[in-house]
């Protein structure tokens, strides 16, 4: 393309029909990759509908995962899966929530920026999500901006967001596309694929003036051609604008699948862009050598965010598993999670845990289930299986070496217990007047923060080839307490190494216990930045000790 020629930036709205849960982030995050594989500078945006300011005040049993962005912002955990899949930071712009919107609005109403106008929900809203779509187009440069709008259509809380849609379109027409994530079922009684749900889905998003250019029809299986052309022609779409997305072992096949049915030469051919390079080069190899792995690993977390009513959920540890499996890519491991919840130690004990290769304990917030946390820290360290801490857990191993190695029996954090009389994690200096006024949404340490790692320690190792000369890591916050430096002599006497701090020394990042296979724990998030054409080296060294067992 002429260098000359000014470009004009491209929108891919996508939406969800039918049910929430199909996939409407994967979708998203595939359809950029698969862009950004043929030559577009490609970024994303997510919508949450909520009032929340942002996802960091969401419970992670309702909500999922709270992703934390270089750039310290706490949001839904597709922000995840688009940084995964494109393999680029994603920011603060690109995230947006109806009531972060509504904040903005109230604030230049009173700041007097709509000039003495009456300020209405239409069309002040409705601008105000334009306005921040430009901004996150102006922060990455794309050249083709992907946006999810969560939930489903018809849902009444999406209605603002699909109105600054449908204006895009109407003011842009050949610069804006819609794509629907619909599910159809089949109904074990029935026998067949059904699709009126996903035609009442596409007449709702009709009614909000707005006609789909692609329709992902989410199934258990590959839709057939006779459902394909029934769907196109109630759609009113062209039939090969339905794209087949049946049910895959990995979520990373996905933008290979859709690109079987060509999807995006279609977009771009709607946009009158054309290719400029070959397509999915590294992702197919990626996913290859993911097919090709013949070493299982099993890998057990223990959290407390699994149970949700009847039902188990991963969704609030979703950055953990998938950094496990890009961990197990360069090491050719097959991964075998097993999710224990707090609750299952309480009951069983923690001598079942003998038959993993490796645990992690992640994050996690309050009292419940520290204690067992601690007592499977304990046996992990005696039984020299290996163990990664994270956030929590790092504090939690803290408390587990201070009680039993170093003798000081009601070692505890301030936050399981604000009156221990040893806390060897306490409340960091500067929350402490935030906690006294309820200052709770957005107020802990966020983003992106460099740690230096001591030489010669394991988590060095582990790091080689991936810092720069002064041993630094930038890697990802999201705590309020931290190790409490009035130990760290009495600690490192008795066998605990601190081998990650701030580089003024003053915040503990990360400890391990050197004469163990792998004991290390980070106050720090490393998942949070593991994608799987780029593994986090921490999860990559961590796999590879638990392949040895």
């Amino acid at each position: 393309m002429n260098n000359d020629t000014i470009f004009k930036t491209k929108y891919i709205f996508v939406v969800g029909g039918v049910i929430s849960g199909v996939g409407k982030g994967v979708t998203a995050a595939s359809i950029g990759r698969i862009l950004i594989s043929k030559g577009y500078n490609v970024s994303a945006i997510k919508i949450d509908p909520y009032i929340n300011i942002d996802a960091g005040t969401m419970n992670p049993t309702e909500h999922g995962e709270v992703f934390v962005t270089e750039d310290g912002d706490e949001t839904d955990q597709d922000i995840g899966n688009y940084e995964r899949f494109l393999n680029k930071n994603i920011y603060r712009e690109n995230y947006m929530t109806t009531g972060r919107v509504y904040e903005s609005v109230i604030r230049k109403e009173r700041n007097l920026e709509y000039k003495g106008k009456c300020v209405q929900v239409v069309p002040h809203i409705p601008i105000e999500i334009r306005e921040r779509i430009q901004k996150a187009v102006k922060k990455t440069g794309a050249e083709i901006m992907i946006i999810e709008i969560g939930g489903t259509v018809g849902e009444y809380e999406n209605m603002l967001f699909l109105e600054a849609a449908r204006v895009m379109k109407l003011q842009e027409p050949h610069d804006v596309q819609f794509v629907i994530v619909s599910y159809l079922p089949i109904p074990s009684k029935a026998g067949e694929m059904k699709t009126k749900p996903t035609q009442h889905a596409v007449r709702a998003l009709n009614t909000a003036g707005i006609q789909p250019d692609f329709i992902i029809a989410r199934a258990r299986v590959s839709v057939d051609e006779k459902r394909r052309k029934k769907i196109a022609m109630h759609c009113n779409i062209d039939y090969k604008g339905v794209i087949s997305a049946p049910d895959i072992d990995s979520i990373y096949d996905v933008p290979l699948n859709f690109e079987q049915d060509n999807l995006g030469d279609r977009i771009l051919s709607k946009f009158r862009l054309k290719p400029r390079q070959k397509d999915l080069v590294d992702w197919r190899a990626m996913v290859q050598k993911i097919k090709e792995a013949d070493k299982e690993v099993k890998i057990g977390i223990v959290g407390k965010y699994f149970a949700t009513g009847d039902f188990s959920l991963s969704d609030s540890y979703i950055s953990v598993i998938e950094a496990i499996k890009h961990g197990c890519i360069p090491n050719n491991g097959i991964p075998k999670l097993s999710w224990i919840d707090t609750e299952e130690i309480k009951n069983k004990g923690v001598e079942f845990l003998k038959e993993f290769d490796g645990i992690i304990v992640p994050q996690g917030w309050g009292s419940r289930g520290s204690e067992e946390k601690i007592k499977t820290i304990q046996y992990l360290r005696e039984n020299k299986i290996p163990f990664l801490g994270l956030c929590y857990g790092m504090q939690m191993c803290v408390i587990e070496f201070a009680r039993n190695v170093c003798g000081i029996k009601d070692a505890n954090s301030e936050e399981v217990n604000p009156n221990t009389t040893n806390p060897v994690i306490h409340l960091m200096v500067e929350q402490k007047e935030l906690l006294a006024n309820k200052q709770y949404g957005g107020t802990i340490r966020l983003g992106g923060w460099p740690c230096k790692i001591k030489e010669g320690t394991k988590l060095a190792r582990a790091y080689e080839g991936y810092l720069d000369k002064d041993n630094i890591a930038v890697e990802r916050h999201r705590h309020r307490y931290e190790f409490n430096n009035d130990f760290k002599q009495k600690l490192e006497e008795n066998g605990l190494t601190i081998c990650g701090t701030s580089p003024d020394g003053k915040l503990v990042e990360a400890v391990e216990i050197s004469e163990h296979p792998f004991f290390i724990a980070t106050q720090f998030h490393p998942e949070y930045i593991s994608r799987p054409l780029s593994p986090h080296p921490l999860f990559t060294e961590f796999i590879r000790v638990c392949l040895l067992k």
